[in-house]
């Protein structure tokens, strides 16, 4: 085939991979997981009596540790000023009904495709971005309380070393089982890599959540157009604003019509009312 008609037929064939990541969650993504496994190679020479003996410098361990720690929401801090950031973690942040049937599936080990629906992010990646999120402002939060021991009590230090040191040991058998999973799904790691997934991965998704993923993508300011379907969803969200809106108007001038009958209607029968009394009174005489 000549050079040009492979060049032709490239740009006519619909590409084999989408679009799923920005550089701005890779790079927030990475720098996370980079200060996250800082904070628990130090902790581990910190804990762990083999791997403290054989790294030594403690001090310097420490100050590792602290400073990895209160750096680590600094990524995503940064991360907020991107709209396209900001419109994934609104995905991670809301639970639908189709979420409650990915878990029960997931819990029930189905299988079946049709047991697993989701939209750009599953249940269990929802659970466990939220889970880590809270995990981690504690960690922050105990472990500012044990670094400087002059602002708070000792109770409550010794309680935050308590909360501390369990969830720290919690945390380290969720990632190693974050890293697992990772590690057997090639294309998620290629998603987080290079930002673009297979066209066949996500095919759980129902017509109206892929549209609705495609419109608020679309919407967030990504280069890519939205497909017909999400036009089409967005034709329809425009439309039902709009009957919406009519139908409010309308009622808003049914009302005010009923209203002012009823007004001439009562202002009519008072009328007729004082009328009817005045010419059925008793005549009375008032004699000097």
């Amino acid at each position: 085939m000549p050079l040009r008609t492979e060049a032709h037929a490239s740009q006519t064939q619909p590409s084999a991979r989408v679009r799923r990541f920005g550089r701005t969650e890779r790079w927030v993504h990475r720098t996370t997981a980079a200060l996250m496994g800082i904070c628990v190679a130090t902790a581990a020479c910190l804990y762990i009596p083999q791997f403290a003996e054989l790294v030594g410098r403690r001090e310097l361990v420490v100050r590792i540790h602290e400073l990895a720690g209160v750096a680590l929401p600094v990524p995503v801090l940064i991360g907020l000023v991107s709209r396209g950031f900001r419109v994934n973690l609104g995905f991670l942040n809301r639970f639908s009904p189709h979420d409650r049937v990915w878990l029960r599936g997931a819990l029930m080990r189905d299988k079946r495709r049709s047991a697993r629906p989701a939209g750009k992010f599953n249940a269990g990646q929802k659970v466990y971005a939220n889970w880590i999120a809270g995990a981690t402002l504690v960690m922050l939060g105990t472990g500012l309380m044990m670094w400087f021991t002059h602002l708070t009590p000792i109770m409550w230090r010794t309680s935050a070393t308590f909360v501390h040191d369990w969830l720290a040991l919690t945390i380290g058998i969720v990632l190693g089982g974050h890293i697992g999973m990772a590690l057997g799904d090639p294309e998620a790691r290629a998603g987080l890599r290079t930002g673009s997934v297979s066209r066949g991965v996500g095919q759980t998704r129902t017509p109206a959540l892929e549209a609705l993923v495609e419109l608020l993508v679309w919407r967030a300011g990504r280069p890519a157009q939205p497909s017909k379907s999400s036009s089409t969803l967005h034709d329809r969200l425009r439309s039902a604003a709009s009957a919406n809106a009519d139908s409010a108007s309308r009622t808003g001038t049914t009302a005010l019509t009923s209203a002012s009958n009823a007004g001439s209607t009562a202002r009519s029968w008072s009328a007729s009312s004082n009328s009817s009394s005045k010419r059925n009174a008793p005549r009375s005489s008032i004699s000097c």
